[in-house]
């Protein structure tokens, strides 16, 4: 715990600085998030599922470049659309979006920073469990495995609380939204995590591929 707890803490104090205004968040029409200005020149589109490695790779070599440069400059917008793997994963997403607009990306940080704890701990959770938690209606299976895995101590440390945690799993329009992102993702989507700029797909690659693209394209 006390290590999933030091990599929330590593999170936040890489986060924007206090004299940096922090950039827009805006939800779209189909539920996903969007960081960085409307008029951004260069949009890119990421699919990510949270208990994928080189998903929270990315986002770890990623952060002081592409959020605190390239986002927070204007030049670029974010859009984050789940690509949903597993119940872990759901889990995990429900979470992040438990935390509000504003709340949804330093949340994902948080929960790609921990991925090696409390996936490791989900994952032996679940081979324990899984028979006895299959019985459950959905949020309560969602819920018992975001608390064996220790995904809700992380997000309690950010603020929420036990019963708007519950009242997220509980909303079942919201979830059946989370996985209806994942089933409307184009046939080019084919692993995490996978890009779009400016509508045009990315070969497969991690940060050191993407960000001389994303220069091309015109982020700054």
């Amino acid at each position: 715990m006390r290590l999933l707890f030091a990599f929330l803490g590593f999170v936040l104090l890489t986060a924007a600085t206090p004299a940096q205004k922090a950039p827009p968040v805006a939800r779209t029409a189909s539920g996903t998030y969007v960081l960085g200005s409307p008029t951004a020149r260069v949009k890119l589109v990421e699919y990510a599922s949270y208990t994928c490695s080189h998903c929270a790779d990315f986002s770890t070599q990623s952060q002081a470049v592409l959020k605190g440069r390239m986002i927070a400059s204007g030049s670029t917008s974010l859009e984050f659309r789940h690509m949903i793997r597993d119940r872990l994963d759901l889990a995990a997403a429900v979470l992040a979006r438990c935390t509000g607009p504003r709340g949804f990306f330093p949340t994902s940080a948080a929960i790609f920073a921990a991925q090696p704890v409390w996936l490791k701990r989900g994952i032996e959770f679940q081979e324990v469990n899984a028979a006895r938690i299959g019985l459950y209606p959905r949020p309560a299976q969602l819920r018992a495995y975001a608390d064996g895995a220790g995904l809700t101590d992380l997000v309690k440390a950010r603020g929420l609380s036990s019963a708007a945690i519950d009242a997220c799993f509980a909303d079942g329009a919201e979830v059946d939204r989370i996985l209806a992102i994942t089933a409307a993702a184009p046939a080019e989507v084919d692993s995490t995590p996978s890009f779009f700029i400016n509508g045009k797909i990315v070969p497969h690659g991690g940060w050191a591929q993407l960000e001389p693209a994303l220069r091309t394209a015109g982020a700054r």
